[in-house]
């Protein structure tokens, strides 16, 4: 199991769980598993079980190289198995998996400086570490499509599976299928798309069988799982319902369901928030575990004999905690228990909020899904009549959604008299392609629009002060924020974190490669609808601004880089609205570190000060601009 540490600079550790329950790092500082892939990444590493134990293979952020590593043989230390790149991250592997003798993996090539030169391709990289240097050591197994996700080796050892897609499309709005054979040498045969397409998207495909695949795809306007038999080429639902049993593929090897050996699959399944079940196709049978979990991370694994499930789950008084099920035989009960990183109660329950799902009626009638977390202390109480503020949270994505997990953020603010409104406005993921569908070119005004109109709503009930509102976000989010502030006059102030500010900026090389193609469907073709995308885009209607604001953004952002934040304030300097600017080095696309989140959420919550109108002499004061 792999967890970020914010107190070690953001280093991502494999820990280790030893049978008799104890846990120990895996990996010393300073070596971090995790890849840059798509920039948001992926799985980044695998593991075997030989005559030295165990032996893992794992992407190295520093270098984005993969290397072998042994826990048990010391005192050697991990051994590279691909060659230094020639620029800095420009050769990144995501996603391993330990065939034979070799790691087929997705491997991300830069070619040079523009987001757009870039290529992905299947290969087989050799354990024993060669190529780390003879790159031709490495073979090239599929290189069909621009992006490769998933590599998968049927049970008998004569096919692969994987999932590509092409631009303009997202992972959320068509991919492919891809299956091909493998010759006696290991090579792929002439691959040929088997299910989905433009319209169809497939997150997951796992083999059950030689001739037989189960894939989750959303054909029927949900990601539902499907059993595909390649003899004959027939296609059956498992278990059809109107619930999501798959994501959006932001990152590269997401598994929300994993079969068993006995023919059963675990899946993480549900509508708004998730549920870990146990799916048995055969008798049409769905069981949910039992416990305090109330939502799941695609991140499922089985135990090597496949009769175990290995889970993260959190629930809104808990972390991600990593879970161990034993499905019993039949009917027999299922059973979790905690394996590894078990929630501490650092925080009094008392202090944290009691969320609350919602469902509030956006314009036109259509539902806007949120989650209220009203202001909880138990040492404090509201002056008499007096109504709490309130602030818009909106999640990044946008192709995305809000879980209902423990978040100190959220109690950092509701702790101290401020409530969170937490909006899965329409484009959101976990109801469906068509609430998702909802975004279609229509981003900055239904994402504005819903969250505009929850708020509202909470205000009318007499819930939240209608005076004291603000809206904040971070990526996409920030986004939302920005073009709510210069769009209507609801809120007192807004946070932004690493916002996209300029959509022509976005769609003309101002961003990565994964994302370069994502306004094609949330705006418009570029440039087509270059006169909708300057008419969207903040950074051009910054004389509306009206309310105070703060900007927070990492240096080393390839997602959301500086330049949209500075040529913002360039507009809105001198307009009389005051403003802060705080920038992080050795941040990216989020904050890692523990001591620029802190600083992050104090500065936040400075600027609500400001807005709300109360006292907190105790906070670092910001540098207000006009």
């Amino acid at each position: 199991m792999d967890g970020a540490r914010p107190a070690e600079l953001g280093r991502v550790t494999l820990v280790r769980r030893r049978a008799d329950g104890r846990t120990e790092d895996a990996l010393p500082a300073p070596w971090s598993v995790r890849t840059r892939v798509m920039e948001y990444g992926g799985t980044p590493w695998a593991g075997k079980v030989d005559e030295r134990g165990p032996v893992i293979v794992f992407a190295h952020f520093a270098d984005q190289r993969l290397y072998r590593f042994a826990p048990d043989a010391a005192p050697a230390g991990p051994v590279p198995l691909t060659p230094a790149p020639p620029e800095p991250a420009a050769l990144r592997y995501v996603d391993p998996a330990v065939v034979g003798d070799a790691v087929w993996c997705v491997r991300e090539t830069h070619h040079g400086p523009n987001p757009a030169d870039v290529s992905r391709t299947l290969v087989a990289v050799p354990l024993e570490g060669s190529a780390a240097n003879d790159p031709a050591a490495i073979r090239v197994l599929a290189a069909d499509r621009h992006f490769v996700t998933s590599p998968r080796l049927s049970p008998d050892g004569h096919r692969a599976a994987w999932i590509g897609w092409e631009h303009p499309a997202m992972p959320w709005d068509g991919t492919e299928l891809r299956v091909a054979d493998v010759g006696p040498d290991g090579s792929f045969d002439t691959p040929r798309t088997v299910a989905g397409g433009p319209v169809e998207s497939i997150c997951q495909v796992e083999w059950t069988g030689p001739d037989e695949l189960v894939f989750s795809g959303d054909r029927d306007g949900w990601w539902n799982l499907r059993r595909l038999d390649l003899a004959t080429g027939a296609t059956t639902a498992l278990h059809p319902a109107e619930e999501e049993f798959g994501g959006p593929l932001w990152q590269v090897g997401c598994r929300w369901f994993a079969p068993l050996h006995d023919g059963r699959i675990a899946v993480v399944h549900g509508r708004a928030t998730t549920r870990l079940g146990l799916l048995d196709p055969t008798r049409g049978t769905l069981d949910d575990v039992p416990g305090p979990w109330t939502e799941w991370a695609a991140t499922l694994a089985t135990s090597v004999d496949g009769l175990r499930i290995v889970a993260c789950g959190a629930g809104p008084d808990r972390s991600y905690e990593v879970v161990e099920i034993r499905p019993g035989a039949g009917d027999a009960a299922l059973a979790a228990e905690v394996v590894g990183h078990p929630h501490i109660d650092d925080v009094d329950s008392a202090y944290l909020p009691e969320p609350r799902a919602r469902t509030f009626t956006g314009p036109g009638g259509r539902e806007v899904h949120a989650t209220v977390h009203a202001p909880r202390n138990p040492d404090y109480a509201a002056p008499e009549n007096e109504l709490p503020p309130y602030v818009v949270f909106v999640h990044g994505g946008p192709t995305s959604r809000s879980p209902v997990v423990l978040s100190l953020s959220i109690a950092f603010f509701t702790s101290r008299g401020i409530g969170v409104l937490d909006v899965n406005y329409g484009g959101s993921t976990g109801f469906g392609r068509a609430y998702r569908d909802r975004l279609r070119s229509q981003w900055g005004v239904v994402d504005v629009e819903d969250c505009e109109a929850a708020v509202l709503a909470l205000a009318a009930e007499g819930l939240a002060d209608p005076e004291r509102l603000g809206i904040r976000g971070g990526s996409a989010g920030g986004w939302t924020t920005g073009a709510s502030l210069v769009s209507v006059a609801t809120y007192r102030c807004g946070a932004l974190y690493y916002p996209v500010l300029d959509l022509a900026a976005f769609a003309s090389g101002g961003t990565h490669d994964f994302e370069s193609r994502y306004l094609d469907g949330l705006v418009g073709p570029y440039p087509q609808a270059a006169e909708r995308y300057r008419d969207r885009s903040p950074v051009n209607r910054a004389d509306r601004l009206t309310a105070p604001f703060l900007l927070l953004q990492g240096l080393d952002d390839r997602v959301c880089p500086p330049e949209q934040c500075e040529r913002f304030l360039a507009q809105t300097g001198g307009r009389g609205v005051p403003h802060a600017y705080l920038t992080f080095e050795g941040e990216g696309h989020g904050f890692r570190r523990l001591e620029n989140q802190i600083a992050a959420l104090e500065a936040e919550l400075a600027l609500y000060a400001r807005a709300f109108g109360f006292d907190r002499p105790d906070l670092t004061a910001l540098d207000w601009r006009k």
